[in-house]
């Protein structure tokens, strides 16, 4: 099978660990297990019963107490339309290939996740851009999608939060688009791995697999509960597309760990307080990244209404690769080139850990931005269209 390099984790798996300040970092803040079990005041007897736990497989799909927890997150949710993963990449990973065969048409939104549109490619799939563009806040059109649909689709990929734009589809615009998924009678599978992470302003929308019986939602308790290193992921929908799945799931995965599915379940019982702590985190450093893009005359972008990244332009011809690899080796700050995402002439940066590292890496950056400056880099034009 043959599948493209993935070019985000490529970049990230190659230079992240030389970075000094990393703004390439999507997670929320991620927690110490000590603050996490702090935050659910029965420190001394969770870990009375971990140290009580045997380390077999545990219950292959999830435990019931996890996934009621995470079908709580969902309006019309019961465990039984929930399925365990290892992480949200596993998740999307199961997703597709429950769904996607050689031969089907998929239109996936971009710039996404590489995962939503390689792997149906690499299943043999047709797959179509729905572009996202700075003009239009990087929402995706969707009288463009719906003329898209016109020639037949299988399966409609995307992501809500979307990473790497930070932009938040609206509830009228997600039933819309479950309107012309349904029309098409295709499958829809949005990645939401950053729902619930909204700037102040914003509304949390519905999600796609609690408005359509083909819509698939995907989820992970990295990003929005800070906690990427339990590996725990999930996809919801509805049963027959959960059994289906089930029967895929086999061939991949037995089970998660169960310290991980019991530290899962601990922190989603205590999801409002890890909730009101991240959005207090993300909406205070969206503030400081705002006060840094205005201040560099240079650098724009689409404030993000959502997640835990933004897409900065920066107006100097030089490759977005070149300029990453020049950032770190200079000041040592990490971020990720657009170009890893089809979009040249613009950077990702991750803007919801510690509020000190994220102004000191934006100062690295500014250094940088000094030097490229005092080379006389020539602008780049109008390149916000990517």
């Amino acid at each position: 099978m043959d599948i493209q390099q993935f070019g985000v984790e490529k970049w990230m798996n190659t230079y992240e660990n030389e970075a000094i300040f990393n703004l390439g970092e999507t997670c929320v803040d991620s927690f110490t297990l000590g603050e996490l079990l702090d935050i659910t005041g029965k420190r001394e007897e969770i870990l009375q019963n971990m140290v009580a736990t045997r380390l077999s497989y545990g219950d292959i799909q999830g435990s019931q107490a996890l996934r009621e927890q995470i079908a709580g997150l969902y309006q019309s949710g019961r465990a039984n339309n929930v399925l365990v993963m290892n992480g949200g990449a596993a998740a999307n990973f199961l997703a597709l290939y429950s769904l996607v065969k050689a031969g089907d048409r998929v239109i996936s939104v971009h710039p996404t996740y590489q995962q939503l549109y390689s792997i149906p490619e690499s299943f043999g799939a047709t797959v179509d851009p729905l572009r996202l563009r700075p003009e239009e806040g990087f929402h995706p059109n969707l009288q463009e999608l719906e003329e898209m649909c016109s020639g037949g689709v299988d399966v409609i990929c995307c992501n809500n939060p979307n990473n790497p734009t930070g932009a938040l589809m609206s509830a009228s615009e997600v039933e819309r688009l479950v309107d012309i998924a349904g029309k098409h009678d295709a499958w829809l599978v949005c990645d939401e791995v950053y729902r619930h992470l909204y700037q102040e302003g914003q509304q949390l929308p519905p999600s796609v697999a609690d408005l359509y019986e083909k819509g698939v939602s995907t989820g992970s308790m990295s990003k929005v509960f800070s906690l990427a290193g339990i590996r725990i992921g999930w996809v919801a929908g509805s049963e027959r597309f959960i059994e289906n799945a089930y029967d895929h799931r086999d061939y991949t995965t037995i089970s998660v760990g169960r310290l991980d599915d019991m530290l899962a379940s601990l922190a989603l019982e205590h999801r409002e307080a890890i909730l009101e702590r991240n959005l207090g985190i993300i909406r205070n450093n969206l503030g400081l990244l705002d006060e840094w893009v205005a201040g560099e005359e240079r650098i724009d972008y689409v404030r993000p209404e959502a997640g835990t990244t933004a897409l900065l332009h920066y107006d100097y011809d030089i490759p977005s690769d070149q300029f990453g690899k020049r950032l770190l080796d200079t000041t040592g700050t990490f971020v990720v080139p657009g170009g890893r995402f089809d979009m040249e002439h613009w950077i990702r940066v991750g803007y919801a850990f510690e509020s000190r590292q994220l102004q000191e890496g934006l100062q690295g950056l500014s250094s940088f931005l000094r030097t490229l400056d005092g080379e006389g880099i020539a602008p780049a034009g109008d390149l916000r269209k990517g």
